[in-house]
């Protein structure tokens, strides 16, 4: 079976054909790029729309195995698909934790029905505790793609730099989520005026920048990579920035929401604005943006993070900490950062791509034919019943959005095409 995309526009600023080309797919693979490309079994017209190489997600939330009733494999990566991922990267706070063969095992072979590719990423240290490293070797060989605590930090600076040793050995880093617990506290939300004002505890900016700065001084007094996960503060990126102009092996990303909301979401105690790290200031929301436009944060990463709505609908401070992030990111992107189609493909594709070391990123001929078509001018309320994910936990509903997805192509297969195929 062949496919063919005609009639849009080509945007590959990591490949070296762009513009108004066609694309023909055959068993999976672009065949070719150009004009002239002969029939097809199937023709997409994609008129008036940008094709770019397919997405990917390197920091999401599957839930699966342990907590189903929130998100599983086949949901999620089908909510993925609906916004235009063809691969993501789970993380590893599962329950179990995926810091041993069995479950990665498990993951794998669920992984085989999904509607995107899945990239595991591994545990850092056993049951995500801090005391004990994982065996990053077994889980390497496979198929994790990097290791991580997330949801919670390597609190010991010595651990922390034995991981990032450790994983080293097996061409893999770290993807660090950083929060220093003892300035964390009780906090709930970010440290400010909408703390003081709806009377909760706050999350000083300082808990993630020390722990920021820490594992970047690690990685540049031992020669070592690191990840900086979910980057919101001013203060993060500007030590993000000084540390890549001195060569140091740090690349970081940030969540679209992030650069679309501040604190000031959490007014009326709506616990759908509830993150980890928090919603910051407007001038945070500005400084991730410039990081974002300026190279500092390399990628933009959902960190979808669905729960059931019994754990939203309850008092702030008791609910549950994340946002639902697939079928929300490319909008929000276009809405609030920018309409470049070629950052765009930068931020959603090719830098993912070279940051977990997988095949993709690019539109080239040979390549598996992994594409997301996206119509950038249409506008629409996001409502919650439009929602395909079991997760409808997100603040920006009742916004008015910019840019749809349209199409979703994985290994040449049409995975979405206005609905889930």
């Amino acid at each position: 079976m062949t496919l063919k995309i005609c009639g849009g526009e080509i945007v590959n600023p990591a490949g070296d054909k762009s513009g108004k080309l066609d694309i023909l797919i055959e068993d999976g693979r672009i065949k070719a790029i150009g004009k002239d490309l002969g029939e097809a079994s199937q023709t997409i017209d994609a008129g008036g729309k940008m094709i770019f190489p397919g997405f990917i997600d390197i920091h999401c939330h599957l839930r699966e195995p342990g907590q189903e009733y929130k998100e599983d494999i086949i949901s999620g990566t089908k909510a993925a698909a609906r916004g235009g991922y063809t691969a993501v990267c789970p993380m590893p706070n599962t329950s179990p934790v995926m810091d041993n063969a069995a479950v990665c095992a498990l993951v794998m072979e669920r992984a085989k029905q999904a509607y995107t590719k899945v990239y595991p990423v591994g545990a850092a240290t056993a049951g995500l505790m801090g005391k004990e490293l994982t065996e990053m070797g077994e889980l390497a060989a496979m198929g994790c793609v990097a290791f991580s605590d997330d949801g919670r930090p390597i609190e010991n600076g010595a651990m922390m730099r034995t991981a990032m040793q450790y994983a080293a050995t097996y061409g893999a880093f770290i993807m660090a989520h950083e929060e220093c617990l003892d300035l964390k506290g009780k906090g709930v939300m970010n440290e400010g005026y909408y703390s003081t004002i709806l009377g909760l505890p706050g999350i000083p900016r300082a808990a993630e920048e020390a722990m920021i700065a820490r594992d970047i001084i690690l990685a540049e007094s031992y020669g070592l990579r690191v990840h900086i996960q979910h980057v919101s503060t001013r203060g993060g990126i500007e030590i993000i920035r000084a540390a890549k102009k001195r060569g140091v092996k740090v690349t970081s990303e940030t969540a679209p929401h992030y650069f679309s909301g501040d604190d000031s979401l959490c007014r009326g105690y709506d616990a759908r604005a509830k993150v980890n790290p928090p919603l910051r200031t407007c001038d945070d929301v500005e400084a991730v943006k410039q990081g974002l436009l300026d190279g500092t944060i390399d990628a933009i990463a959902t960190d979808h993070a669905p729960h059931h709505r019994d754990e939203k609908n309850i008092e702030f401070a008791l609910a549950a900490s994340g946002i639902s992030g697939f079928e929300t990111a490319f909008s929000l992107a276009v809405t609030n950062l920018t309409d470049d189609a070629g950052l765009l493909a930068r931020l959603f594709a090719a830098n993912p791509a070279n940051i977990i070391g997988k095949p993709g990123g690019v539109l080239k001929e040979g390549a598996a034919a992994d594409i997301t078509i996206a119509d950038m001018n249409i506008e629409y309320i996001l409502k919650e019943e439009d929602i395909i994910s079991k997760g409808k936990n997100t603040p920006f509903i009742g916004q008015k959005l910019k840019g749809v997805v349209t199409q979703t192509i994985v290994d040449g297969k049409l995975v979405f095409d206005g609905e889930i195929l």
